[in-house]
């Protein structure tokens, strides 16, 4: 693992400012599983930033989950206010300037609605990715709400 290189990687970099650090890995950290393998932590540690589009407003949505968790659509919805749908690559390129499998939760293009899964919270340290599919960054799930002005809900299919 390094310090940030790429321009997307530095792109996070900037907007997170110097209390944190990205770092780039030669492994790829695209999926929550390949993450956890990368940095050596427990894979519901790893913070996916998932993005939906509203399905009234088209407005960017994103959801911030554990890396065990998949999202209960339904509930998101109902968080969010109208019904949501999963975005295209195009879309989330548009909206966030990331790939997937590097959307970062800050540094977005466009301000997206964010809403952040709570079971985020008991951990003491989680990782979040950082611009590229080698990227991510750590920080503490108070950081991660304060970063984004996320609103913490259970959207965590249970």
């Amino acid at each position: 693992m390094k310090p940030a290189e790429s321009p997307s990687a530095l792109k996070v970099q900037s907007a997170l400012g110097d209390r944190f650090e990205v770092l780039e890995f030669d492994a790829s950290t695209r999926t929550a599983a390949d993450a956890a393998a990368a940095i050596g932590c427990d894979v519901a540690q790893i913070a996916k930033s998932l993005i939906f589009r509203g399905g009234t407003s088209g407005r960017a949505v994103l959801i911030i989950a554990s890396g065990v968790d998949r999202v209960d659509e339904k509930n998101a919805a109902a968080a969010v206010g109208e019904p949501i749908v999963r975005a295209d690559a195009d879309f989330v390129r548009e909206a966030t300037g990331f790939a997937i499998g590097g959307v970062p939760p800050v540094g977005h293009k466009t301000k997206p609605i964010v809403l952040i899964e709570d079971s985020l919270l008991g951990f003491e340290e989680i990782w979040a990715a950082a611009g590229t599919p080698n990227a991510v960054f750590r920080l503490t799930p108070s950081d991660l709400v304060e970063l984004t002005g996320g609103r913490t809900v259970a959207v965590a299919r249970k």
